[in-house]
C-alpha cells in the first residue's frame, strides 16, 4: 500500500522516466497508465489532467534549480564565480536528467496546454535576471562594465540553451557538459 503523496510522485517519475526515451512513442495517459501498472482513473485521482502531470515536472525543475542558485549566490562571493557555477549547475542539472531536458527545450510540451511553455518562459526569465544579478555584482567588483551585465546574461542563458537541444536531438548523446568547462572560460572572458 502506498503512502499518500507517493502514487504521485511515482507517476511523476515515471512519467520523467518515459521522457528520457528520444524514440518513444507520444506518451498518453494510457501509455502512462499500464507502465505503473494502474487504471487511467487511478492516474487522474491525483492529477486532473495531462497537463497538471507536466506541471508537476515543471514544479520541480523551477523549485531544484532556483534554489540551487540561491545556494551559489549565498556561497560564492564573485560575480563572476557565481556565473559560472550557475551555468556549470544548469548544464549538470541536464544531464543528470535528461527527460526534464525534454521539458526545459518545450521538446516535451508540443502538443500540449500552452501555458506549460509560457511557464516555461517564465522560467527562463527568472534564471536570465539572476545571472544578470551575477554580472552586476561583478561590475559592483570592477571585473566588467555594467552595461554588459544584460547582455552578458543573456548570452549565458542562450549557450545553456543551446547545450540542452543540442543533448536533446543527438538522443542524449552529446552530453551538455562535454568540453563546456572551455567554453564557459570563453564566455566569461
Amino acid at each position: 500500500m502506498t503512502k499518500p503523496g507517493e502514487r504521485k510522485l511515482q507517476i511523476l517519475q515515471t512519467l520523467a522516466g518515459m521522457l528520457e526515451n528520444p524514440k518513444a512513442e507520444k506518451i498518453t495517459t494510457a501509455a502512462l497508465a499500464a507502465r505503473l501498472d494502474v487504471s487511467e482513473a487511478a492516474l487522474y485521482r491525483h492529477f486532473a489532467s495531462k497537463a497538471q502531470m507536466y506541471e508537476g515536472l515543471i514544479d520541480f525543475i523551477e523549485s531544484s534549480i532556483l534554489s540551487l542558485i540561491n545556494q551559489i549566490n549565498q556561497k560564492q562571493e564573485s560575480g563572476l564565480l557565481q556565473a559560472r557555477t550557475i551555468v556549470r549547475m544548469l548544464l549538470d542539472f541536464s544531464e543528470e536528467n535528461p527527460g526534464m531536458t525534454r521539458v526545459l527545450i518545450g521538446d516535451a510540451l508540443v502538443n500540449e496546454d500552452e501555458r506549460l511553455q509560457q511557464r516555461m518562459n517564465q522560467f527562463f526569465d527568472k534564471v536570465e535576471m539572476s545571472l544578470r544579478q551575477t554580472w552586476k555584482l561583478a561590475a559592483t567588483q570592477a571585473i566588467v562594465r555594467e552595461t554588459e551585465a544584460s547582455s552578458r546574461a543573456s548570452l549565458m542563458m542562450c549557450f545553456v540553451m543551446g547545450r540542452w537541444l543540442r543533448f536533446v536531438k543527438s538522443n542524449f548523446q552529446q552530453r551538455p557538459t562535454d568540453g563546456a568547462a572551455e567554453q564557459i572560460a570563453l564566455l566569461l572572458g
